[in-house]
């Protein structure tokens, strides 16, 4: 054997000693505590309450933290081919209640982090096509137009988003009609989100914004907690 095509061999025998390059691990769903979601007098929410096609807010799993409450009013699409912008993989398993219509999503944009505030908001759900998007039934943020499905895990329909909405994971107790909230599944933002908005959210939580949401969780119209809607 010649030279040449000995040191050729030797090489592709070391590259096929070499192991495989890890591949991300999939994305599992996160606990945090278990909590009540109750209305703005602070009596439990029934899951046959919970109105379609409505923006609900509450803050989970951080007192600084917004999500929305969704009744589709339509069973939903349980989705296997979700994937964090780190190319970890996950499986959204659909909403709950009798219709399996309600769902949860953190209302902190994947993108630029827009989120709704007290003053004003440019990210809601959209039950009707509006002239900047063809999509109904949609999360939109108006910040750079980032839309989300969420009877399909909150995938990225349209945007610069590029990761879904993490969802909020909900436990529905069918004797009470009671909803939970118990965790995240997807790619979490608050690390982020905390980093970029650490004082407005100090403001405007008193300093508690990083604090565990415990026992019972408001859940409330958007326009009653925020006072302007940007519509785009």
């Amino acid at each position: 054997m010649e030279r040449r095509d000995f040191v050729k061999l030797c090489a592709a025998s070391a590259l096929g000693s070499l192991p495989a390059p890890a591949l991300p691990a999939d994305a599992e769903p996160k606990r945090y505590e278990r909590v009540r979601l109750v209305d703005h007098a602070g009596k439990p929410l029934s899951a046959s309450a919970v109105p379609a096609n409505r923006n609900l807010i509450f803050h989970y799993p951080f007192v600084g933290t917004p999500c929305f409450l969704l009744n589709l009013g339509r069973p939903t699409r349980p989705s296997a081919e979700l994937h964090t912008r780190d190319a970890r993989g996950y499986a959204w398993h659909g909403g709950v209640g009798a219709h399996k219509s309600i769902v949860a999503y953190s209302a902190i944009c994947a993108h630029r982090l827009t989120y709704p505030t007290r003053d004003i908001s440019f990210i809601s759900y959209r039950a009707e096509a509006t002239p900047q998007s063809r999509f109904a039934r949609v999360i939109h943020c108006c910040s750079e137009h980032s839309q989300y499905d969420p009877a399909e895990g909150a995938r990225v329909l349209a945007g610069p988003a590029r990761q879904p909405l993490a969802a909020i994971l909900l436990d529905h107790d069918e004797r009470s009609d009671e909803l939970f909230a118990v965790g995240t599944l997807g790619g979490e933002m608050f690390n982020d989100f905390f980093a970029k908005f650490d004082f407005r959210l100090g403001m405007e939580f008193k300093g508690r914004a990083h604090a565990s949401v415990r026992g019972d969780c408001v859940v409330q119209e958007l326009e009653r907690y925020c006072r302007q809607q940007v519509k785009c």
